[in-house]
């Protein structure tokens, strides 16, 4: 399996009139995000799945790499890693899964596929932390690649 856990991209600002839930990207967001996209499409097999959380800007995110993502409550803010990997089917499931998401969960989840605990770490806005497994082989979980929107802008 592969799991690629993607922090939303740059959003506006919450606070009163402002709903969390319906915060969206700001234009430097989905310039990020376009970028990023364009990255891991070109990586990606032909078969993937893409999981959003129902947050206007993971949403909008997800929507540069898939016009219609997966809609997963699981993903939203203030989940547990624990339901948060569940939801994605790690590590068993079979391809390729991007779940778009929030901090610090992904953080959370990502220490927790790298070391078996859960620390505060931290993704970028924008950031993907892609991961592999092979547990029918016997194998460990591999940290593929880690790819922020200033990353790829700077890319040739």
């Amino acid at each position: 399996m592969d799991l690629i856990l993607w922090r939303h991209a740059d959003a506006e600002d919450g606070g009163p009139g402002h709903p969390d839930n319906e915060r969206k990207l700001t234009p430097k967001g989905r310039a990020g995000a376009r970028e990023v996209a364009a990255w891991l499409s070109l990586r990606l097999p032909d078969r993937f799945i893409v999981l959003s959380s129902p947050a206007v800007r993971a949403r909008e995110t997800a929507m540069f790499l898939r016009p219609e993502p997966v809609i997963e409550p699981s993903l939203s803010t203030g989940t547990s890693p624990g339901a948060f990997l569940s939801a994605t089917g790690w590590p068993d499931r079979k391809g390729t899964v991007v779940a778009v998401g929030h901090q610090p969960t992904l953080g959370e989840v990502a220490a927790l596929i790298l070391t078996g605990e859960r620390f505060p770490w931290t993704i970028k806005k924008g950031a993907v932390w892609w991961f592999r497994i092979h547990p029918e082989k016997g194998e460990g979980p591999v940290l593929r690649a880690v790819v922020s929107p200033e990353t790829v802008s700077s890319l040739p």
